[in-house]
This record gives structure tokens, C-alpha cells and sequence, in this order.
């Protein structure tokens, strides 16, 4: 396969190319990499599109999947509680899944559960690999990796104090 566009979603294209040169490169190779031709399953029955040929995605992340993994990307996943009180959210960010918990309950809010999972992560780089399902682009950006980003902003808040 070939990367034939780019969304660079909040400069991340250029956060790789400034910042982890590497990882861009090592992502262009898994891409590079992954053969659509053997994930061939027919061209499309349907009249509209009768030389459209169709892949399985199922495949095709798998090969993505592995490649990631053999390239030293793990699969991430985190547990976490938050509240509605922002001041209190902010102080239990860093802290373990249950201390948050405690922390939420001790301060007489009330704690509401959460869970991220990553398809893919090395050096604090997240790749989600989306072949269709378009709706869930929104939410893997917005949802996942916003709370990584927001993770990050308040630990960099942190150590400067």
C-alpha cells in the first residue's frame, strides 16, 4: 500500500517530522509494507460498481497490526475516573485508576468511569489504523487521543512548577 493523503490532525504530520523523524519513517515503511493484493476478495457484485474490487479489512488490520508489532508499537490500554468538577479532574489525572476513584468519593463528587484503548504505541506516538466505519474517526480523535493530549499538557504543567 502506498499513503496516497494526509490529515495532519493538530500539526501531528509535523510534530513526526520536527520532532520523531524515526517513527514517520518506520510508519511509511509498515505502510509500504502491508499487501493489499493478498487481501483481494473479489470485485464488487453490485451494478453500480461492477469493476470496483473489494478487500478484506479484517486482513488488512491484521497485516497492519503485525507489522506495528514487529516494529516494537504495543497496544495500550488505561482505566480512569473522572468527574464533572474540572478543578478536581485535573488534580487526579495522574494518578492510579482506583486512587482517583478514592480521591473523587473523599472530595463528595460523584466518580464516572472511563477506559481508553490504543491500537498502536511507541515513544508516546498513538497510531489508529481506520478502514471505514467513518464514524468512529471522530471519536478516535477527539476521544482517545484528546485525553492523551490533555494527559500531557497537564504533566508538562506540572513539572515546570
Amino acid at each position: 500500500m502506498r499513503i496516497s493523503e494526509t490529515y495532519s490532525h493538530i500539526n501531528g504530520l509535523e510534530y513526526l517530522l520536527v520532532h520523531k523523524p524515526k517513527l514517520w519513517l518506520e510508519l511509511q515503511d509498515v505502510v509500504a509494507s502491508v499487501s493489499a493484493e493478498a487481501c483481494k476478495i473479489q470485485a464488487s457484485t453490485e451494478s453500480t460498481t461492477p469493476d470496483k474490487v473489494e478487500y478484506n479489512a479484517t486482513q488488512l488490520l491484521e497485516q497492519f497490526h503485525n507489522l506495528l508489532k514487529a516494529a516494537g508499537w504495543k497496544e495500550a490500554e488505561n482505566d480512569f475516573w473522572i468527574t464533572c468538577n474540572e478543578k478536581l479532574a485535573r488534580a487526579t489525572l495522574t494518578h492510579a485508576s482506583e486512587e482517583q476513584r478514592r480521591i473523587i468519593e473523599a472530595n463528595e463528587e460523584i466518580p464516572i468511569e472511563g477506559h481508553c484503548r490504543i491500537d498502536s504505541l511507541k515513544d508516546r506516538v498513538a497510531v489508529e489504523v481506520q478502514l471505514g466505519k467513518y464514524a468512529f474517526v471522530a471519536y478516535d480523535l477527539f476521544v482517545k487521543h484528546l485525553a492523551l493530549l490533555l494527559l500531557r499538557l497537564i504533566l508538562t504543567e506540572n513539572a515546570d512548577r
